[in-house]
């Protein structure tokens, strides 16, 4: 889920302006602009990790048995032996759209939703509270997944899709296009099916935001003072790389139970609803009954291959985009 450019030195992101509130517009291009740049460079990583995920899917392993995808390296080389650069960047154009929408909103709400709770106390912005921080992450992560769900849903099938029958995992959703993804989701199940697994992706994008951007807040902080970073491009990256293991840790078993519930086959009967899982938790009960809690961890590698690096350049971009934005006095 390359080069460096020259770095430009940037403000910190928990340093608040406190005579002028952070604009959420600007924010929300800033973050756009940074996860569609991070999101090119990682939505391969996103398609191996989906299909680990969907892999083995309420069975349990049995001794000796083969799988179509072992590892990260091994599922790579075999998407892009089978399907090609093509299979490898499947759903990129709904990634694109979905990185806007989520990271956009996201990323860019934090700092205003972190300036209002700290006129709401009465506390003064420009010194870490770290409450604070995890709660605008997680206010801001979940109203981002309410507004990005559908297009969640519609980038988790069309990666789980393979035009290789031997290679295809879970259930096979196939769409020409994400408008098309869209249009048939609609037809089929109305505006219900289009936001099918809603309140999965918000449980998942609000955890993940209430550990990811504080964490990021405060380990960037620490290397600068502590460790004599500059805030440049290497305290960017290492703090990102910090913030991004332990989101993984904690939004694995999220991402797993929105993976299942968006890519689930509708109910044969009614065409409508999932035919595995009625709810979050019985999707996360079912998986643990038939595979074990170790299966909350699968696509663990693969998940941070891609938010690891995803989640450097997302920071990395967006401190750059921000930069511009205040020498234009825009932000």
């Amino acid at each position: 889920m390359s080069s460096s450019p020259a770095i430009a030195v940037a403000s910190p992101v928990i340093a608040v302006d406190t005579k002028r509130k952070p604009s959420a517009v600007l924010g929300f291009m800033a973050g756009g602009i940074a996860a569609c740049g991070a999101v090119t460079l990682t939505n391969p990583a996103e398609v191996i990790k989906t299909r680990l995920q969907l892999q083995g899917e309420l069975m349990k392993q049995a001794p000796g048995s083969k799988r179509i995808y072992t590892n990260f390296a091994q599922a790579f080389a075999h998407i892009a032996k089978h399907e090609g650069i093509r299979g490898l960047q499947r759903g990129l154009g709904s990634a694109y759209m979905y990185q806007i929408m989520m990271n956009g909103t996201r990323l860019g709400l934090y700092d205003p939703i972190k300036y209002s709770i700290h006129s709401l106390l009465k506390t003064d912005p420009t010194k870490n509270n770290n409450l604070v921080n995890i709660a605008a992450g997680g206010v801001g992560g979940v109203l981002s997944a309410a507004l990005a769900s559908p297009l969640f849903l519609v980038k988790t099938r069309l990666q789980s899709y393979s035009s290789h029958e031997a290679s295809r995992v879970g259930h096979q959703h196939y769409y020409r296009h994400s408008f098309d993804a869209l249009r048939s989701i609609y037809k089929a199940e109305g505006l219900r099916g289009i936001y099918r697994g809603v309140d999965a992706s918000m449980m998942r994008t609000g955890a993940g935001s209430s550990v990811q951007l504080p964490l990021y807040d405060v380990v960037k902080q620490r290397l600068i003072k502590v460790g004599g970073l500059e805030n440049g491009a290497l305290c960017h990256g290492l703090s990102s790389l910090i913030s991004g293991f332990f989101l993984c840790i904690v939004m694995n078993p999220f991402d797993i139970i929105s993976t299942r519930m968006f890519n689930q086959a509708p109910d044969p009967l009614t065409g409508r609803g999932g035919m595995l899982y009625k709810s979050p938790v019985d999707c996360l009960v079912k998986t643990v009954r038939a595979e074990g809690i170790q299966a909350l961890y699968k696509g663990f590698t693969a998940h941070y291959l891609r938010i690891g690096p995803h989640t450097v350049f997302t920071f990395v971009f967006m401190e750059q985009v921000k930069a511009l934005f205040e020498r234009l006095n825009l932000y």
